[in-house]
């Protein structure tokens, strides 16, 4: 029998599971009052930025798949751009080499709230107030802080006091952080949303009224705000210098989301959707492309060749993420070619018994310049563990990467959602004044080199790590999963779809296999840094497990026990049946449903 920490939820009425208790429940809760699944999401999406403000905001970015009941899966993109002065000229004239990943040079336009917007406008059925509500009344009336967001905010308290004043005055009321558990609260969030839905309801119609508060975010008060915060200050950055930003009215006024068609590979009879090359979901793709013919079910999905086989094919793809992919609207991304079966099987032949030390992105044909740029990037940067900018100045306190939620919603009538909403999270920028939240730093995943896709460059989207997936089986099955984790996003799913694919594990069994990843990359998040042959893997796998994959030259960091992913997943069966999943691993997300 499988080890399980929760029981897999099934019902018929609408699931709801993501990263935090409350939301979940306020998910299921909108779900009751007759929502749709996209009113659900960006309910609790709201939630999301209130009681995981380490980990997302209002003002970053959120990236979705979402399908109406019967079609094909699509993508919500709420990734917002460069600003027109962000250009790799004036950050080098800054006295940059890399972009900071804190400040306000380190922001791009926010995406998320509009994105929210555009969804709920189209797919939604529930007014806009009654979306808003329950994220108001946490930042109003408080709600008990996670640990973690205590812990974080008290490792920035004395940085804060001196350098960000209006963060101290959200952040640590009183002068100091809030203690784990206690009530925290966020009026001038709540004053925020409330100014917006006032001005939304001078409107009478629902979509009238979406659409005024998306007019009140992009060209509104909120825009207002923001520009006037860029303009007048120069907050201290990952550098520890204090520079102004870019980011302008005009540049959150000219961007909008949009939707786009999902990319997506067949696998084991499942057709799997993710977002294009301006996020990270083409790995995950790639990945499954190189493994198609590999017996998978017949391998311990706990084993040393289960591990090995799945983190070397994901070596290749995130070789070959630095190297092609970008925002396809500002460069050209081969993105058949890196898809196809004869590109996979290239990769795959270079697969052997050893672990890779060496980066191999595949070889295209026009494109030798950006393959050689890498390896120069590769090459020239010493594998890094710690943060820049130490002491005598207060940057190691501000370059601390925050990380992300996860959203998975499926409704009785078969619409689904998969968000992944992330940015604007306390560490990244100075609370900006009346909004009672922070800027997104997304800007520092560009290059500040020329000519390639991932390039600085106004109006482009940064190559972000965020990657909700879907699969559609062919048998009538759907499936919402993800998970936060930056680069780990896409290699905790490709391992637990592959257990789900090939051995017939439950959602929840899926998620609570031990779980492992790779720093085999150049990370996305400043420094940017390496760890060659590198493979953190959780406890929870058998010692021999552990020691056949040291021997096959995996430099193996031992993880702390349940401490590997944050996975959620729901899934509808052919028959109505919904089934809903939630990680265990660290005591927050859970499935609710019925």
């Amino acid at each position: 029998m499988t080890f399980t920490t929760r029981p897999e939820l099934t019902g018929t009425f609408g699931m709801a599971t993501c990263t935090h208790w409350i939301a979940s429940a306020v998910g299921l809760k909108l779900l009751e009052a007759g929502g749709t699944a996209f009113d659900a999401a960006a309910g609790m999406g709201f939630v999301l930025n209130v009681v995981e403000p380490h980990l997302n905001g209002p003002l970053g970015d959120m990236p979705a798949l979402i399908r109406v009941a019967g079609e094909t899966p699509m993508v919500v993109c709420g990734q917002g751009v460069a600003p027109q002065r962000a250009t790799i000229a004036h950050y080098r004239d800054e006295g940059l080499e890399m972009i900071p990943g804190a400040g306000h040079l380190a922001t791009v336009v926010p995406g998320a709230f509009d994105a929210w917007m555009l969804m709920l406008r189209d797919h939604g059925r529930l007014d806009l107030r009654s979306v808003l509500e329950p994220a108001i009344h946490y930042a109003r009336h408080g709600h008990p802080v996670l640990a973690r967001v205590s812990a974080t905010i008290a490792g920035q308290a004395a940085f804060f006091a001196a350098e960000w004043p209006s963060s101290a005055a959200v952040w640590t009321p009183g002068g100091a952080a809030p203690a784990p558990g206690a009530l925290f609260k966020n009026p001038e969030l709540a004053d925020f949303w409330e100014r917006l839905l006032a001005e939304a309801e001078c409107e009478t119609s629902r979509a009238a009224q979406i659409d005024a508060a998306r007019r009140a975010f992009s060209s509104g008060f909120v825009a207002e705000a923001i520009d006037r915060f860029v303009a007048d200050t120069a907050p201290m950055d990952g550098t520890g210098a204090r520079r102004k930003g870019v980011l302008s009215g005009e540049d959150m006024a000219n961007w909008s989301a949009t939707y786009e068609p999902a990319i997506s590979v067949t696998h084991h009879g499942w057709n799997v959707y993710k977002c294009g090359p301006w996020s990270q979901g083409p790995v995950l793709l790639q990945s499954l492309q190189m493994l198609r013919s590999d017996p998978i079910g017949d391998l311990d999905p706990q084993g040393p060749e289960f591990v090995h086989l799945t983190t070397e094919a994901l070596k290749h793809a995130f070789a070959d993420r630095e190297v092609y992919y970008g925002d396809p609207d500002h460069a050209d991304i081969p993105m058949g070619t890196l898809l196809s079966a004869d590109y996979a099987d290239l990769h795959r032949a270079d697969i052997s018994g050893t672990a890779s030390q060496d980066h191999r992105p595949g070889h295209i044909a026009g494109f030798e310049a950006q393959v050689q740029a890498f390896h120069t990037r590769t090459t020239r940067a010493a594998p890094q563990t710690g943060i820049g900018g130490g002491e005598p100045t207060m940057a190691h306190l501000v370059n601390r990467k925050g990380d992300t939620v996860h959203i998975d919603v499926i409704d009785r009538w078969g619409n689904m959602v998969s968000a992944t909403p992330s940015g604007g999270w306390l560490q990244s920028n100075p609370v900006v004044p009346g909004l009672g939240v922070p800027l997104n730093s997304r800007a520092q995943m560009f290059w500040l080199e020329p000519d390639l896709p991932t390039s600085l460059a106004p109006g482009r989207r940064p190559r972000t790590t965020l990657s909700p997936s879907m699969a559609l089986h062919e048998d009538g099955r759907a499936l919402a999963f993800g998970t936060p984790g930056g680069d780990q996003q896409d290699q905790w799913q490709l391992a637990f779809f592959l257990r789900l694919a090939h051995h017939d594990m439950d959602l929840q069994a899926a998620i609570d296999a031990p779980l492992f990843h790779t720093g085999h990359l150049p990370a996305s998040f400043y420094p940017r840094d390496i760890r060659p042959g590198h493979l953190m893997i959780e406890p929870q796998f058998l010692a021999a497990t552990i020691k056949v994959l040291a021997d096959m030259g995996h430099g193996i960091e031992e993880a702390a026990p349940w401490s590997v992913g944050r996975l959620t997943a729901a899934m509808r069966m052919p028959d109505g049946i919904l089934k809903a999943a939630a990680t265990p691993r660290l005591m927050q997300a859970y499935a609710m449903g019925r």
